[in-house]
């Protein structure tokens, strides 16, 4: 079945958080000043954290207003009741990520618990998909499980009917390659389709899905949003304002609200997002280049990075990007920091083990860079494949740190 109309009303604490209409700044200045409307009740220059579940009634009578009579008027300020609905720390990062995704945004527990919430909503009968995150696939399973979702690949999106999703994420993990958003919302325009899309490896700056015609954008916090490796984060953002109020009574229900403490995590993070987020593109960019014209046989060490690595995949390789008004250069403005790398034999096991800048681990979109045998938490991964997260190192310094593993390799003489 497909999901039920939604609701004319919502709780009060189900207000829209609205894009600032005062502050007119580039990304960076908004995300330090967008939210000081918050700050009216405190001296902090650091937003402070509310630990507190629960919020105390007015104690004026006549200001005790009963949930049924309660108006959609909301201060986000002062009119918290209970943290399952809204708090101080969500609803200032919900404020920053709606100025930073141009969208009414919710923060939840985490992208999977996000992503959940979304098919909940859109209650879908097919969904087209293809390749991507493990976990995401997870959770179509369950939804499989309980409604008999019928899954189907990508190339077969004009089979699906009113109220069915395009499942979109760009770039795609592990690879980091991207995908034509604008393409699927014109399928989706055709068939009455919902297009939802994944952004996780391409937050702001990068790119920006709704401008390609995008429904709804899910960010995993966790990654470049939280940007620490510290927290677990979900967001969820949409245009669509029955859409966001349903979702918000969902998430009461569920109980996926973020935490107060990741949520000013999150805050915290959001002030140097674009510093972060541009230099991890450009140091990644940077490697990408690197590696793939050494092991073309067309760069500086050629002769060791040939040995050892047989595919590169990153977006800046794909054959889209040479077209300087192609689809792929209109859809990102920067390319993004996570990439895969092939090696050779065995040797993908091998390699985490001989870096030193490098931490083997998995996630990503953290200011430490990280790699990862991906076999290690996908089971359908290739084994010979790495994926590979920049962060905030310099990029020669992990250039060199690379090489050496790769030195390293060869004079073990497994090739």
């Amino acid at each position: 079945m497909q999901s039920n109309p939604l609701p004319e009303t919502a709780p009060a604490s189900t207000s829209i958080p609205q894009p600032s209409s005062t502050l007119s700044a580039s990304l960076s200045t908004s995300l330090l000043h967008v939210d000081s409307h918050l700050n009216h009740l405190f001296a902090d220059v650091a937003p402070p954290l509310h630990v507190s579940s629960t919020f105390q009634y007015s104690s004026d009578p006549s200001k005790l207003i009963p949930a049924k009579d309660a108006s959609l008027t909301f201060d986000p300020s002062t009119d918290h009741i209970y943290s399952r609905l809204t708090a101080p720390n969500g609803t200032r990062l919900e404020a920053l990520l709606t100025n930073l995704l141009g969208a009414p945004c919710l923060a939840y527990g985490s992208g999977l618990a996000a992503l959940f919430g979304a098919y909940t909503l859109l209650n879908p009968r097919k969904v087209a998909i293809t390749d991507g995150y493990h976990g995401t696939h997870g959770i179509l399973e369950i939804f499989k499980r309980l409604t008999h979702l019928e899954l189907l690949p990508l190339s077969r999106a004009d089979e699906l009917g009113h109220g069915d999703v395009i499942h979109v994420e760009t770039p795609l993990n592990p690879y980091g390659e991207a995908r034509n958003v604008a393409h699927y919302a014109s399928s989706a325009g055709k068939t009455g389709a919902v297009l939802l899309v994944d952004a996780t490896l391409a937050p702001p700056p990068l790119q920006d899905p709704f401008a390609q015609g995008a429904h709804i954008v899910m960010h995993s916090g966790t990654k470049y949003i939280g940007g620490h490796t510290d927290l677990l984060l979900g967001v969820l953002a949409t245009r669509n304002k029955d859409w966001f109020k349903q979702l918000a009574l969902d998430r009461m229900y569920t109980g996926s609200v973020a935490g107060s403490m990741e949520c000013w995590l999150a805050v915290r993070s959001l002030r140097t997002m674009e510093v972060r987020v541009t230099r991890q593109s450009e140091s990644a960019s940077a490697l990408v280049e690197w590696l793939e014209k050494a092991r073309s046989g067309d760069g500086p060490n050629q002769d060791v990075v040939g040995k050892v690595v047989s595919k590169v995949r990153h977006a800046s390789l794909q054959e889209e990007a040479k077209d300087e008004d192609g689809w792929l250069r209109q859809q990102m403005k920067s390319w993004g920091a996570l990439f895969a790398v092939n090696l050779k034999d065995e040797m993908a096991k091998r390699l985490p083990s001989k870096l030193k800048l490098f931490m083997h681990a998995t996630s990503l979109g953290g200011v430490e860079s990280l790699i990862e045998w991906r076999a290690m938490s996908d089971e359908k991964a290739d084994p010979t494949m790495l994926r590979v997260s920049i962060g905030l190192e310099r990029w020669e310094d992990l250039r060199d740190d690379l090489l050496k593993g790769f030195e390293a390799l060869v004079e073990e003489g497994h090739l």
